[in-house]
């Protein structure tokens, strides 16, 4: 095999890993939120399919496999079938540049590979922010193609949605890159090292936790979950863009929502709270003097934190009610932004004076 072969046979590899990852976190975070509103609701969530119901998520996929796909008589058909993939496709797109473990380099059969990251490039939140972008273009041709109104008025919240939460995400990690001085994901957790009092969400006297808060509360809003699910308000639009759906390409839809929720959180864990960095130097496991063995500890890291904010977009849901749309725009414009904008400001002087003192 020649060595390009090589490369593109690992490549398509670490592709094949990661989209299985996300696809079986998918799978069990179906199963977890209903588990954990159950547990927070004083109930028992699913118990019917396998030990303890440990396998309805499968049981589901089954379902929505070979339910009747059907398709709106007056909806336009290219469209309709164009957006699911449209949704899901930039949210696993975006996975491409988060480092889920440390900074190695393994050399097969001669090529230096990183293990833990596919592609390390230096504008990977411009990336990731660029692609995420898209998928709300197949929220809202579904909502469109669909040729229902209720779809349509899903659609068009999201659209609006999507556009004023989306700039609060972008501008709450300015912070960040005027902290690192890098756009690069990698070079971003990397500078994280040591001490927890080194992650950038504790970093300056804290400032920063501030422009976490921003980021959690504009990604729940984006990725269109309570209390921010009003694109698909059962109480108002039946199901929302996707009310006309089933089958595959509702689960497509499905698979985008949960796909992006693991994807801002992995960019969190990444950008706040150290990535796959221990909250001390160095590993347990080098300690114990298994330092080839480290990186598995530093992925468990990683994971732990991804599930945290996972958690906290269960925790939402159990707890608060969904806002009225006049509520969740002036909340974004007229709270998160200058917020954001404010934390733009602090940091930059700060840093400012900082530098002026060395």
């Amino acid at each position: 095999m020649t060595e390009l072969g090589l490369r593109l046979a690992i490549t398509l590899t670490q592709i094949s890993v990661i989209v299985g990852i996300v696809i079986v976190t998918v799978l069990l975070l179906t199963l977890a939120e209903r588990k954990v509103l159950g547990w927070m609701q004083d109930r028992m969530g699913p118990m019917e399919v396998g030990p303890y119901g440990s396998l309805q998520p499968f049981a589901d996929a089954i379902k929505l496999f070979f339910k009747e796909d059907l398709m709106p008589a007056g909806a336009n058909k290219f469209l309709f079938t164009a957006a699911p993939l449209l949704a899901l496709i930039p949210a696993f797109i975006g996975f491409a540049v988060i480092p889920w473990g440390p900074d190695l380099t393994w050399e097969i059969a001669g090529i230096a590979v990183k293990p833990f990251v596919i592609s390390d490039i230096n504008i990977g939140i411009l990336y990731i922010l660029a692609f995420a972008s898209l998928g709300a273009y197949g929220i809202i041709l579904g909502g469109w193609a669909s040729n229902n109104k209720y779809s349509l008025l899903g659609g068009l919240r999201s659209a609006a949605q999507i556009i004023s939460y989306e700039l609060n995400v972008g501008l709450s990690i300015v912070g960040i890159l005027i902290l690192s001085g890098s756009l690069s994901l990698v070079h971003i957790t990397n500078a994280q090292e040591g001490w927890f009092w080194n992650w950038y969400a504790f970093k300056l006297w804290a400032p920063q936790l501030i422009a976490l808060a921003v980021y959690v509360i504009s990604t729940v809003a984006e990725t269109n979950r309570v209390p921010f699910d009003l694109p698909e308000a059962e109480s108002e639009l039946v199901a929302g863009f996707f009310t006309e759906y089933s089958g595959l390409r509702f689960a497509f839809f499905y698979l985008a929502e949960y796909a992006n929720m693991v994807l801002v959180s992995c960019v969190a864990s990444a950008l706040f709270l150290g990535g796959w960095n221990a909250p001390y130097p160095g590993t347990l496991l080098s300690l114990i003097g298994l330092p080839s063995l480290a990186w598995i500890e530093n992925t468990m890291w990683f994971a732990f934190k991804a599930y945290s904010f996972l958690f906290l977009f269960f925790w939402l849901r159990a707890t608060l009610p969904r806002l009225r749309y006049d509520q969740l725009m002036r909340f974004g414009w007229k709270v998160l932004l200058p917020i954001a904008l404010a934390n733009i400001v602090i940091t930059s002087i700060i840093v400012f004076i900082q530098e002026q003192l060395k």
